[in-house]
């Protein structure tokens, strides 16, 4: 019998902190409660002390307690431990992470939902993402990852085949591989490669389904040397898995020095012409 849209349940996951901003964690919200296929939950972790206006934002969804549950921490725990409280909270088998600055378009959830369907086996599902720049219209470029399971395993040898925050994913996978570790901004690509070699079947639909607000400073602020030996350690620790070859794990490293030492826009032009597509298209925001 083929499930009907009112009969899939799934919890968003979000973290916020004190750095986003209101005006981009309600368009966010906005986008997951204009989904085709409605959530049953939003699970929001508010990661330490934010301002009174970003709180503002969360106090409005607050009022829904059916539908939204909010969990204050008191201090700044960091992203990987944030969402790990926050699956706990979440109580359905299948969760969506969103960021708090972005944007889904309406249909991603339902064709997450359906790839599951279609698919029982997988324990990951995310899509193709469009980077915008200042308004949703103003896209640039894509990041297009792999969609086959096995696509994804050799595509894992060197670079992340999932976009984090477009994935849906089965809870319990996630809690069974011991949740995000606590990294400098590898926690995904650990978990991953953790649930991937475990033998967690995975896939992407072939879609922008996720628009992702980028700036000028997204490269500035990945380059350190504290960033830098924590890549090293997560592509040891998927290298100890055999989730790459030796040569594989010596050309990571190489390419992750080399992005260290470039000038931010040197930086920004060869990961463009590199890691992503330019795009020429637009995207019509209708509810604007």
């Amino acid at each position: 019998m083929e499930m009907k849209k009112n009969s899939w349940k799934y919890s968003v996951l979000m973290s916020v902190y004190e750095k986003d901003k209101p005006a981009y964690l309600r368009q966010a919200i906005e986008s997951m409660l204009h989904q085709t296929v409605p959530a049953e939950q939003f699970v929001v972790i508010v990661d330490g002390p934010i301002s009174k206006e970003l709180d503002a934002v969360i106090l409005e969804y607050e009022k829904d307690e059916d539908l939204f549950t909010i969990i204050r921490l008191s201090k700044n725990s960091g992203l990987a431990n944030a969402l790990n409280i926050g699956l706990g909270y979440c109580r359905n088998e299948l969760v969506a992470r969103m960021d708090a600055d972005d944007i889904s378009l309406p249909t991603r959830c339902e064709k997450e939902l359906e790839y599951f369907r279609t698919y029982p086996e997988l324990a990951i599902c995310g899509c193709n993402l469009d980077e915008f720049y200042g308004r949703p219209d103003n896209i640039k470029t894509s990041r297009v990852v792999p969609e086959t399971y096995d696509e994804i395993k050799k595509f894992m040898r060197r670079r992340q085949p999932f976009n984090h925050p477009t994935v849906m994913y089965r809870k319990f996978k996630v809690l069974e591989m011991g949740g995000y570790v606590p990294l400098k901004r590898k926690e995904d690509f650990d978990l991953f490669s953790r649930m991937l070699s475990s033998g967690c079947q995975a896939a992407n639909i072939g879609e922008a389904l996720y628009l992702y607000r980028a700036d000028e400073n997204n490269y500035a602020r990945r380059k350190s040397w504290q960033n830098f030996k924590c890549a090293l350690y997560v592509y040891w620790r998927h290298l100890m898995r055999r989730g790459c070859s030796l040569g594989d794990y010596m050309i990571i490293c190489g390419a992750e020095f080399i992005f260290m030492m470039l000038p931010d826009k040197a930086m920004k032009k060869v990961s463009d012409r590199l890691l992503r597509e330019t795009k020429g298209t637009w995207y019509k925001d209708e509810n604007r």
